[in-house]
């Protein structure tokens, strides 16, 4: 009966405001703490900035999101879009402990988008104390908030991110990228069509909706709009052939739909960090 009456504490509360400098480019974390729930924790929101990781260490939990109850135990790792409405708490019975973290940054929509947590926010198959670590780190850096905290916390965030990503691949029954079925087939056109032209307009036709809504609803779902992901898609064609063939620069521009050279080297340089060439010259020095 005891863990019945227990309230909610919070042995570590920590909370931080990220310089507008580095939030375009790092993974900021606003907000973070660990929690000992009490079968008073409950959170229950329409939406809310940020997105959060939760990391149970003990007892039991749960995670709603999009009308769906997910249960969450100890070792689990459950990650909250908090832009949608959500829900999560403690289980009564045996209400759960948590570390947690709010976190901020670039792509994270279309990290959600690859990790499948629309439906699948809860990670089993975590690496546990690796992950307890990075929280712990986390943690320590808000606190000494120094000028190199920052970038720290950018990195542990993204160890903690490629934690969930493995943990993901190898969780059965997984998905490997959620497409909400209304976009599938525009999606589906672009990657086999990508060295085409292609608007949005007619993109649009193919989901049967008009222009407008049909990139706030693509946008939504991979975090950028429908000619930056095949611009990104036209890229990453573009990587391969640089390193499996010996087409010329200017073929390999055509072939995934750039029409002129230069255009396609500032992109490439723009999106990889190197020119066509550089890239080319090092992945193949990297294969003798």
């Amino acid at each position: 009966m005891a863990s019945t009456r227990r309230k909610s504490r919070f042995p570590i509360s920590l909370y931080a405001t990220p310089h507008a400098a580095h939030q375009d480019v790092f993974y900021t974390v606003p907000r973070a703490g660990h929690l000992v729930g009490g079968a008073d924790h409950h959170i229950q929101r329409d939406h809310f900035p940020g997105h959060e990781l939760l990391l149970c260490l003990k007892g039991l939990g749960y995670v709603r999101v999009h009308g769906r109850r997910h249960p969450v135990q100890a070792g689990d790792f459950a990650w909250i879009n908090c832009h949608h409405a959500h829900e999560h708490g403690a289980e009564k019975a045996d209400p759960w402990e948590v570390l947690w973290v709010r976190i901020e940054g670039p792509g994270l929509a279309r990290m959600c988008s690859i990790l499948s947590v629309r439906s699948l926010p809860v990670f089993s198959g975590m690496k546990r104390k690796v992950a307890e670590r990075l929280y712990r780190e986390i943690f320590g850096l808000m606190q000494q908030d120094t000028p190199d905290s920052p970038p720290r916390i950018h990195a542990a965030v993204a160890r903690l991110i490629a934690l969930a990503f493995i943990a993901r691949q190898s969780q059965a029954g997984s998905p490997e990228q959620e497409i909400p079925a209304v976009l599938g087939k525009a999606v589906q056109h672009m990657k086999l069509f990508y060295f085409e032209r292609h608007t949005v307009e007619a993109l649009a036709g193919r989901a049967g909706m008009s222009a407008s809504h049909f990139s706030r609803l693509f946008k939504g779902a991979f975090g950028t709009s429908p000619i930056d992901w095949l611009r990104r898609e036209r890229i990453s064609q573009a990587k391969r052939r640089l390193v499996e063939t010996t087409d010329a620069i200017k073929e390999i521009a055509e072939q995934v739909g750039y029409r002129d050279r230069f255009f396609f080297s500032k992109d490439f340089r723009k999106l990889t960090g190197h020119a066509p060439r550089e890239f080319r010259q090092r992945e193949q020095s990297k294969r003798r």
